[in-house]
């Protein structure tokens, strides 16, 4: 398994509260959150990086709203 998504399992998994109320589809939505957010974050890393160059990054930004916006993720 990959370093990055064994984390983000890891993360997810201590989001669980410790009775054991926490189903399976609530976890599953957890760690879909937690990779979106994870590439929303990549997607502002890159517009960071193209601030000042032609385009100003808008298209990364972009990226990140609508990874955001489609997945649930706060900002």
């Amino acid at each position: 398994m990959n370093t990055k998504i064994r984390e983000l399992v890891e993360q997810a998994r201590r989001s669980e509260p410790s009775e054991c109320s926490f189903s399976r589809a609530e976890w599953l939505e957890t760690f879909a959150k937690l990779v979106a957010q994870e590439c929303a974050e990549i997607c502002e890393e890159m517009a960071a990086r193209c601030a000042g160059l032609p385009g100003d990054g808008a298209l990364a930004r972009d990226c990140a709203h609508w990874i955001k916006q489609d997945f649930g993720v706060e900002s």
